[in-house]
């Protein structure tokens, strides 16, 4: 049980300019110390905007520097593994971004180090904490649909100009780095938010192919599940459709009602029910992470759980990867 949290960020880019890297110093006892980005420039620039006391460009300053006790991790997942591993041994709590590694075989080892070293492994799949999301939850729980029958969601958008043109620089394109492509990037927060409501996917068929040529990883996805608990479901991704065909839509379908929900674009739950239509909004904090931070410092300190943790999230590594299989063998 720790009193005081101090944190230190491994790979400060984009992701925590506002989602996350803010949130580490609104939370009662957590403070953000140092960062780290290979580049030092971008490393000191990030540490001078945001009021970080300390920055570097070599992560074992923050795995072995002896006053922090948690570690963010926020680079490609291919790079999870290694700097989470690292840091449990050390004895850090970590909070690793989405998806857990690029592989189910690296979310494994990680998972394994964490039991055996008792430090807690918590992973960013931040939507299980926002209230829109909790609001699905909730009427789904309360059986205001009744009892749910299937979900279906549909992520189709054309691909944008960097995908087609700078395919050699981006990270999410390079399996090696992502664990796949673009699917494994943006449907890892659907998948898990699926098992959030619904436990467990028990089987799932996937296949997955490339159609648009604009690089080598899948770029169109289909998927058929079920869950544990009896729900079925299906998905479609593709991210090299004409803009005509753009969707972001999530269903749940159940004996006396639906729901309708986006993923990405944060426009409100909308229930159908009786012939009647309610809207909920989302209501998302400034920094979309900072309900699940502050669930993870909470935990740390021995007053709170976390809905989050490596053991939930390693399910989605291993329900993506079977889905997109086939396309790498």
């Amino acid at each position: 049980m720790l009193k005081r949290i101090k944190w230190g960020i491994i790979g400060c880019g984009n992701v925590t300019e506002v989602k996350s890297g803010p949130a580490f110093n609104k939370i009662e006892g957590s403070h953000l110390q140092i960062v780290m980005r290979r580049d030092a420039e971008l490393a000191q620039s990030y540490a001078s905007r945001h009021g970080v006391p300390q920055w570097t460009n070599n992560a074992e300053d923050i795995i072995y520097h002896p006053d922090i006790n948690a570690v963010y991790i926020a680079t490609p997942p291919g790079a999870h593994p290694e700097y989470a591993i690292s840091a449990m041994k050390a004895g850090k709590a970590v909070y690793v971004e989405k998806p857990m590694a690029a592989t189910y075989e690296q979310a494994q080892e990680m998972l394994q180090v964490s039991e055996e070293t008792g430090v807690p492994l918590f992973v960013a799949y931040y939507r299980r904490t926002l209230p829109g999301f909790l609001k699905v939850k909730e009427l789904i729980d309360e059986g205001v649909i009744g009892q749910t029958l299937y979900v279906n969601m549909r992520l189709i958008r054309p691909a944008k100009s960097y995908e087609i043109n700078e395919v050699e620089n981006i990270w999410r394109l390079q399996p090696e780095h992502s664990g796949g492509g673009i699917f494994y990037d943006l449907a890892s927060h659907q998948l898990d938010f699926l098992d959030f409501l619904f436990g467990p996917i028990k089987s799932v068929f996937g296949v997955a192919a490339n159609r648009g040529g604009y690089y080598e990883v899948e770029d169109t996805v289909s998927a058929s599940m079920q869950f544990k608990t009896g729900v079925v479901g299906n998905g479609i991704w593709s991210f090299v459709t004409n803009k005509d065909a753009e969707e972001d839509v999530i269903e749940v379908v159940g004996t006396k009602g639906k729901i309708q929900l986006t993923s990405f674009k944060h426009e409100p739950v909308v229930l159908f029910r009786d012939g009647e239509v309610l809207e909920f909004p989302y209501l998302n904090p400034e920094n979309i992470q900072y309900n699940l931070i502050k669930q993870v410092v909470e935990s740390l300190q021995g007053i709170g759980e976390c809905v989050s943790m490596a053991d939930s999230a390693i399910r989605t590594n291993k329900v993506m990867q079977k889905i997109v299989k086939d396309f790498y063998e």
